[in-house]
């Protein structure tokens, strides 16, 4: 269940806040959620990124903003920089509790609050934005002539958002003219991840665009295909959270030196080593845990053991990595077949189980005591062909040649590596 997290902003007033905490299993990270403008901690982009955030491990701050939800203050008080300095409060917050955020997600508005303020957060180490506008004047839009007219007039204007009546001040619309928020992502070298909706309605694609070409890399964008401004499809909201975990993965679970490379904008880089050129793979430990970096032939993947087996379940687990190896190989050689005899095929998919079992319940097995391991090889191929062809192609799939590699005699044969002094 959610927790109450409550705290003060500058000005005294208590701020009402939501911790979403993993229940079990590993501990990838802490996150802070801003929201976006005049919505509130329970909007569903919040409440369901921040969920699916929880549900992979990490825990996350969703919080109401002054004058929004159940925070105190007068919401025609606010602007940009209260909602940046709210932020900052609620960082202040978090770390006095020992959790600060290594992650800023900001919605909308929030996502333009959390690109102001990231760069000052020593503990921060990503910045994540969703539909985000790259000026804060571009809400001004969504106030109609005759209320920017009045608030000239006047001093203020009663406007409507989401069909509920707020108070706009001047000082609102000077507060937002001031902003700078390109000038300062120019100067940032923290990893950020834009994702964003060609049709969002509301902040149109170019923002993400002009957001992405100010941001030094490390960068990554990710296109929201489909989904609106509000994310209020849960596939969406789902499909950030999934997107938003696994980037931040990559880089919280870098090594110390590895985490420079990508402030440093070298790590996209491919570097070609001569392992890379002659085949051979090659796993280096991290940090003297279960998480292996793996190299071959240029290519780059994590390998790790669960939490229930004392891993960071970083990656997969050395015996995917062998499941993997004999599907692809399956797949490959299937679609190779099907190429050379003119099969149609449309799709085809291959999924593996491995176990341990009594050599007394193997049927093939030929008097071995104890256990025996099992691979269990699922095909399923989609496509105009008959029984006899279908039959043919599990044939073939044990022709594959990791399926023999794994049935031939083996030879491994182990030596040290010399170190060199270099």
């Amino acid at each position: 269940m959610p927790k109450q997290f409550e705290f003060r902003n500058d000005n005294g007033e208590t701020l009402s806040g939501v911790l979403d905490e993993p229940t079990s299993g590993e501990r990838r990270g802490v996150a802070l959620f801003a929201h976006c403008f005049s919505c509130g901690k329970n909007v569903l982009a919040a409440s369901r990124v921040s969920r699916g955030l929880r549900d992979r491990g990490f825990t996350v701050l969703r919080f109401d903003f002054t004058g929004i939800g159940e925070s105190e203050g007068e919401f025609a008080d606010t602007n940009f920089s209260t909602n940046a300095n709210d932020l900052r409060a609620a960082i202040n917050a978090m770390r006095q509790q020992g959790m600060a955020p290594e992650i800023l997600i900001g919605h909308s508005l929030g996502g333009a609050a959390v690109l102001d303020i990231a760069d000052e957060i020593e503990e921060v180490k990503l910045v994540a934005t969703i539909g985000a506008p790259s000026d804060p004047r571009h809400v001004v839009h969504l106030f109609d002539d005759a209320a920017m007219q009045q608030i000239e007039q006047t001093g203020q204007a009663q406007v409507s958002l989401g069909g509920r009546p707020f108070t706009i001040k001047k000082q609102f619309l000077d507060d937002v003219t001031e902003a700078s928020v390109l000038k300062k992502l120019g100067a940032s070298r923290k990893p950020l991840l834009i994702c964003h909706s060609p049709s969002d309605s509301i902040v149109n694609i170019d923002n993400a665009q002009k957001i992405y070409q100010a941001a030094k890399h490390p960068k990554s964008f990710v296109s929201l295909d489909g989904a609106d401004h509000l994310l209020s499809g849960k596939e969406d909201a789902e499909f950030v959270a999934s997107i938003v975990s696994s980037w931040a993965v990559r880089y919280l679970g870098a090594s110390d030196s590895a985490v420079q490379q990508l402030r440093a904008g070298t790590a996209n880089e491919t570097t070609k080593t001569e392992d890379d050129e002659t085949g051979v793979v090659t796993v280096t430990e991290r940090n003297k845990v279960f998480t292996q970096d793996v190299s071959a032939g240029g290519h780059r993947l994590v390998a790790d053991e669960p939490a229930s087996a004392g891993g960071d379940d970083l990656g997969v687990t050395p015996y995917d990595l062998l499941l993997a190896a004999l599907g692809a190989c399956t797949s490959m050689t299937l679609r190779m077949y099907a190429k050379r005899k003119g099969l149609d095929v449309d799709n085809i998919q291959v999924k593996l189980k491995h176990d341990r079992i009594h050599a007394a319940d193997c049927e093939s097995c030929e008097d071995q005591p104890g256990k025996v391991d099992q691979i269990r090889r699922w095909i399923r191929i989609e496509g105009d062909l008959t029984d006899a062809q279908r039959q043919r192609m599990l044939e073939i799939a044990d022709m594959c040649p990791v399926h023999r590699t794994l049935h031939n005699q083996k030879q491994i044969t182990s030596e040290f590596l010399e170190i060199s002094d270099s």
